[in-house]
């Protein structure tokens, strides 16, 4: 999900400075919402690799409806083997043809120095594709999907009835992420929301998908004031991007919804525990002042994805953070 989401603000980039170019996304379905957002120049093909688009056969089915369409240029963000064998067609039709190169040695060296600088970000790695393709003055410029003040709530989803606001500072919580080394123990971050829930001039909006998840998020609605679960209450992402939109801050771990929010400027307040803001997946436009991160662990970061478990079982990277600080860190962006 991360990965899709760091392309818009590239795509976006590239349609507004070069609107005489047609260009269609391919990317799963759940993306449309949100690339929907994009300039007119920009159009949405889904594609379902369980189904239609499964195996060997329906690669070559993809393949043949993108031969369709006529492309002259083909930029690949992703480089999986998927993409790979998509490309060897697009080569082979004599298209020009870039892809992102993810830079695994430096990423490698990155995890290993004593000394963490910054590696080039993932929104350079994907502008540099089209750079290649031989947009050279290519430069990433987007601010946000939407214009100062979000979007429009009683529009999006009036289904959803949050259109007043009593209370003057609203707050994101989204405590999840892909694997174990990127999420803040439960039981603190409810010390967290219990903090966060006693200002009565906040209300926190919890996000989060799944059943589990879901059962998290509703328990502590029901116990902490001016806090609700917006986990099953949104029709799709489009519509959580909007209410995002309205936030004055979120509170994220290293996740999909640190870069939804960004999508929308909002501030984040991002906690990192197995992997580091420096390795190049820094929401876009998010400031390191708004990291929270033990910079006293050598383990850290023991990878780039965070996908290897704790070699001392502790994940004291998360552990050792307080609630407190993350509280402080929150209340700040006041």
């Amino acid at each position: 999900m991360g990965d899709v989401l760091m392309t818009i603000p590239v795509i976006d980039s590239f349609a507004r400075q070069y609107p005489d170019v047609r260009i269609t996304v391919v990317s799963r379905p759940w993306a449309k919402p949100l690339f929907d957002l994009l300039p007119s120049n920009v159009s949405f093909l889904g594609v379902d690799f369980r189904g239609a688009h499964s195996g060997y056969h329906g690669l070559n089915l993809l393949g043949r409806r993108l031969l369709g369409l006529q492309p002259t240029h083909i930029a690949d963000l992703h480089d999986v083997l998927r993409t790979k064998w998509l490309r060897l067609r697009f080569n082979m039709a004599g298209l020009k043809v870039s892809h992102i190169k993810k830079g695994r040695r430096a990423r490698k060296a990155f995890i290993q120095s004593e000394q963490k600088t910054q590696q080039k970000t993932a929104f350079e790695k994907y502008a540099d594709v089209f750079r290649r393709l031989g947009f050279r003055d290519f430069q990433v410029t987007f601010h946000s999907l939407f214009d100062e003040g979000g979007a429009d709530l009683v529009k999006v989803m009036p289904h959803f009835n949050i259109d007043t606001r009593p209370e003057p500072y609203w707050i994101g919580v989204a405590p999840f992420a892909a694997h174990e080394g990127k999420v803040y123990p439960l039981q603190m971050m409810e010390q967290v929301i219990k903090q966060l829930s006693k200002c009565g001039d906040t209300r926190l909006f919890l996000f989060g998908a799944g059943s589990d998840e879901k059962e998290v998020l509703e328990a502590w609605a029901k116990r902490y004031p001016h806090t609700e679960s917006i986990a099953g209450k949104l029709q799709n992402i489009g519509e959580e991007l909007a209410l995002i939109s309205k936030l004055n801050v979120m509170l994220t771990m290293d996740s999909g919804n640190m870069h939804l929010a960004s999508l929308a400027a909002v501030p984040v307040v991002s906690i990192w525990g197995a992997t580091h803001p420096l390795g190049g997946f820094l929401g876009y436009g998010q400031k390191m002042e708004n990291v929270i991160q033990r910079s006293d662990l050598p383990c850290r970061p023991c990878s780039i994805y965070g996908n290897k478990p704790c070699q001392f079982n502790d994940y004291r990277c998360l552990t050792g953070i307080q609630p407190e600080e993350i509280v402080k860190k929150v209340e700040r962006r006041k």
